[in-house]
């Protein structure tokens, strides 16, 4: 865990401003226009912001949209006391701020969580207390191999593995290398379901790992050459997978590769930071759905964060996520007797039977389940670099890979299929 509290900040998707679109006041919760004035419901949510990195984007979001609900009628007249701690990427406040919120504040439920340390530290401790963690910015293997851990977004494992199928499927790929950091739970762990499905297709793959502490990107992009990939995953976060780049447009490489990326690389800023040589040449996939999709739901959280949020608050990924968990407790809670919101199994039991919410902003219904594991978003979109943004070249698409036959079975289980 001490290469993740490094370099954690590389790891995150990165905030990509976009314009404001609210042109109306937003919809949320009862949308009554009346300030809940009952009893407090108590929520936590962790986000990790010090050195190395800032993920306050998710509980941001969530917050501005429970500040939305709580001026509109609230959970059936009661309000949300929404309860953010910073772990600072520090396993002991980590620890410490679970302890505050779960423990000592009696929280019913943790919303918006947005940081890797906290959910490897705290996954246990959430299963013990019988708390749900609806998180929105997962990334290590402990988020989405918990039973009482889910997400709506997707991490880099179904991301990795989007980008690859599409690379596999139309960009004639045989061999693809990916490049990923060398932390367990989340480098090795996401680049090798993505070498799996290319052998299940009579394809290969293979990894080459970069130090966190001091990553050399030729090195790895040599080494992924060397082991014969004719196609290059770049499963790094925006910053490190344009050095990669870079070094390949400085050994003339872009015509003798395929160029692929999962999320972190979708980031507003990137076209114009690679310029002109790459345009038409690297493939990336979005989780969520992009931003010139503009459903009701995307339209919606715009205007959530216009209205409640700081103006320098991110509108990004992560904060779509944060508006998304936000909005599915929010659902989840409406359904309940305002009268069990402060019994904690309750509660728990009411989010695990969550099945089928949708929305726009995901490709498929977003369910919990009592399982002990949780990754119910594994489709999404993919996008091409062009003409100084973001073209979608295949909208929204499930992956394929036996990873998925546990959830599957369980979308079953829960008449989602």
């Amino acid at each position: 865990m001490k290469l993740a509290l490094t370099f954690a900040s590389v790891l995150a998707l990165g905030a990509y401003a976009i314009p404001s679109q609210a042109e109306a006041a937003p919809k949320c919760g009862l949308n009554t226009g009346q300030a809940a004035t009952g009893k407090p419901i108590i929520v936590g949510g962790i986000h990790g912001n010090a050195a190395p990195g800032d993920f306050s984007a998710s509980t941001d979001a969530a917050k501005a949209y429970f500040d939305c609900v709580n001026a509109n009628g609230g959970i059936n007249g009661r309000p949300i006391d929404y309860r953010v701690e910073n772990d600072q990427w520090n396993p002991e406040l980590a620890a410490q701020a679970a302890s505050k919120l779960v423990k000592d504040a009696g929280a019913v439920a943790m919303v918006g969580n947005g940081s890797f340390m906290e959910m490897a530290v705290n996954a246990a401790t959430y299963k013990q207390e019988g708390i749900m963690a609806m998180a929105s910015a997962c990334a290590i293997s402990e988020c989405f191999e918990s039973s009482n851990i889910v997400s709506t977004n997707q991490g880099p494992l179904p991301s990795n593995l989007g980008a690859t199928q599409y690379a596999q499927e139309e960009l004639g790929t045989k061999n693809v290398g990916c490049i990923g950091l060398n932390i367990p739970n989340n480098g090795p762990w996401s680049c090798q379901v993505s070498i799996d499905y290319m052998k299940s297709k009579g394809g290969d793959g293979s990894m080459a790992l970069l130090n966190p502490s001091a990553p050399d990107v030729n090195s790895a992009l040599l080494e992924a050459i060397s082991n014969g990939a004719d196609t290059i995953l770049m499963n790094l976060p925006a910053g490190l997978a344009i050095a990669v780049l870079k070094a390949a447009e400085e050994q003339g490489l872009r015509d003798e590769y395929k160029w692929i990326a999962p999320t972190p690389l979708y980031d507003l800023s990137v076209p114009k930071a690679l310029g002109d040589y790459w345009d038409g040449h690297v493939y990336v996939n979005a989780e969520l759905a992009p931003f010139q999709v503009g459903g009701p739901d995307a339209k919606n959280w715009i205007e959530v964060m216009d209205a409640y949020a700081k103006p320098e608050d991110p509108r990004d990924t992560f904060a779509q996520s944060g508006y998304l968990s936000a909005t599915y407790f929010t659902k989840a809670m409406l359904e309940m007797d305002p009268a069990d919101l402060d019994d904690r199994a309750k509660v728990t039991a009411k989010i695990k039977s969550i099945a089928g919410y949708k929305s726009d902003l995901m490709c498929g219904p977003y369910y919990v389940g009592d399982a002990d594991f949780h990754m119910p978003n594994h489709a999404g979109y993919m996008l091409k670099i062009e003409n100084g943004g973001f073209t979608i070249v295949r909208e929204c698409y499930e992956f394929e890979s036996a990873y998925f036959d546990k959830h599957i079975a369980l979308e079953k289980e829960l008449g989602l299929r």
